[in-house]
């Protein structure tokens, strides 16, 4: 896929749009007591534990892991997901003073609000962005330890969702599934770049049709959707100068 070179303007006009379709659905989540998984969903379980707001939460959370974007991954990826996740903090507690929801069946919840996130980090993938937290972790667990990151992003989101049972009931979280199950169809089949890659000669046709296959054949399962697209897609997002060991 050729690379496109995004402007500032750009980038940021595209990531406050992300932040809004992202803050629009954990607002969502929010009204019906659901779960999303990652750093936002560490920062859904503080607010029950602790007596502050989700955005202040999930701003907090994502602070440690700048640094660790910034050193291991990209200065433009650090600094683009740090617009996207401060968009996220800011708009989610702002919201609710714009937008009254007096009723909301939490399937469409799940539904709209998984596709709504999904839809916002597809916009930051394009973006050479990304909702932080525990996903730059388990890039750099891989990378640094060959430590597959999408085991590691399952094991904390079960954790997650096994904590997430002692603050709400049993049946939200099972659709606290199909809205991670929305999500990760929005970023499987729409962030898929071998989809938009320029003409190839007929001689790389088989080796671009088995190297989708092999793609296509490791796809996740939903239940650990919540926050493993972002493994599956972050070495698409980080290309050229992005990606750590290509400088």
């Amino acid at each position: 896929m050729q690379k496109t070179n995004h402007s500032v303007v750009e980038d940021v006009f595209a990531l406050v749009s992300a932040g809004l379709f992202v803050a629009f659905g954990v607002f969502l989540f929010q009204s019906q007591d659901l779960m999303v998984g990652g750093a936002a969903g560490l920062a859904l379980l503080g607010t029950y534990a602790f007596e502050m707001n989700f955005g202040l939460l999930f701003f907090l959370i994502n602070l440690p892991f700048y640094a660790l974007a910034w050193t291991q991954i990209s200065k433009r990826f650090t600094i683009n997901t740090f617009i996207s996740v401060t968009t996220v903090s800011v708009l989610t507690e702002q919201i609710p003073a714009f937008v009254d929801i007096s009723h909301v069946n939490p399937f469409f919840a799940a539904v709209f609000g998984g596709i709504l996130i999904g839809v916002g980090m597809l916009i930051m993938f394009r973006h050479s962005s990304s909702l932080g937290g525990i996903g730059i972790m388990a890039f750099y667990l891989q990378q640094r330890f060959n430590l597959r990151a999408g085991y590691f992003q399952l094991t904390v989101d079960t954790l997650i969702l096994s904590c997430a049972l002692m603050f709400i009931a049993w049946h939200l979280v099972l659709i606290s599934i199909l809205a991670a199950f929305c999500l990760n169809m929005v970023i499987s089949l729409n962030h898929r770049p071998e989809r938009y890659s320029p003409a190839k000669p007929d001689g790389h046709t088989e080796i671009n049709s088995a190297a989708n296959a092999v793609s296509d054949s490791d796809t996740v399962s939903a239940s650990r959707a919540f926050s493993a697209p972002e493994e599956e897609h972050v070495e698409d997002m980080l290309d050229g100068d992005l990606h750590p060991q290509n400088g």
